[in-house]
């Protein structure tokens, strides 16, 4: 290759790579200026928003945020939609409609849509494109499109300390239990005792605690085992039995 074409070809991988380079700054400029929190809350005022909690950039769908409260030290991934009533600029009155407590993870992509009650508690995680709504379409009227009949509320509750797998729809009417486990892909509506692992579509209680049985059924494997408090970067080398450090000359 000639000497000009060798220089021309390097000269565009250099601006390649340094467009990349300032496109990923930029992005990450832009995430980090339109995060929403209480400290730096961009148009939203919502009914409550706890100290330490931030909704990542960019937002889902946002509107009556006035009837939305939010716990401290939350985190609500990115294109989380979060709604309260039909329409934007309704008055929903002055309890908000979706309350999520604190320590909660929302997953990217998941939609907690609201008209009634829905509520959190604290430490709730879920997966992403998670969908949480106490409001189901109605069907009784055939002359009538089924989106056009009007709709049920039934409030939902999910409890304390529970995590809701990836795509998992949880109904209208559904009350989970405190540490509850939702499966994946699961469809959760109705009761769900305290410390059960539920699967299925719709779902059913698959795995549960009590403190005379224990788990039933039983697990099939160990528990991980917790570090030892004060372990070092060396023992932990030791203990996983990888050698960590990059290699002679990386």
């Amino acid at each position: 290759m000639p000497l000009a074409a060798r220089l021309l070809a390097a000269t565009r991988a250099r601006t390649r790579r340094a467009t990349g380079l300032a496109v990923h700054r930029a992005w990450r400029w832009v995430q980090e200026r339109g995060a929403v929190s209480n400290r730096q809350p961009g148009p939203y005022r919502f009914h409550a928003l706890g100290d330490g909690s931030t909704l990542a950039f960019p937002l889902g769908t946002v509107f009556n945020e006035q009837s939305i409260a939010i716990g401290p030290f939350c985190i609500i991934g990115e294109r989380v939609t979060m709604s309260a009533g039909f329409l934007p600029g309704l008055d929903l009155g002055p309890e908000p409609v979706i309350r999520i407590g604190g320590g909660c993870v929302i997953g990217r992509g998941s939609h907690l849509v609201g008209h009634q009650s829905i509520v959190l508690g604290d430490d709730v995680w879920t997966g992403p494109n998670v969908y949480i709504s106490d409001q189901a379409h109605e069907y009784r009227d055939t002359t009538l499109p089924i989106g056009k009949q009007w709709p049920r509320n039934e409030p939902v509750e999910i409890g304390s300390g529970s995590w809701i797998g990836t795509g998992a729809v949880i109904l209208p009417g559904a009350r989970l239990g405190r540490n509850v486990v939702v499966a994946a892909g699961s469809v959760v509506r109705g009761e769900v005792p305290d410390f059960a692992v539920v699967a299925g579509a719709p779902a059913r209680v698959v795995r549960s605690y009590s403190e005379l049985d224990g788990w039933q059924p039983p697990f099939r494997y160990e528990a991980p085992q917790p570090l030892p408090e004060g372990v070092t970067a060396e023992q932990l080398r030791a203990l996983v039995g990888w050698d960590l450090r990059p290699p002679a000359g990386g």
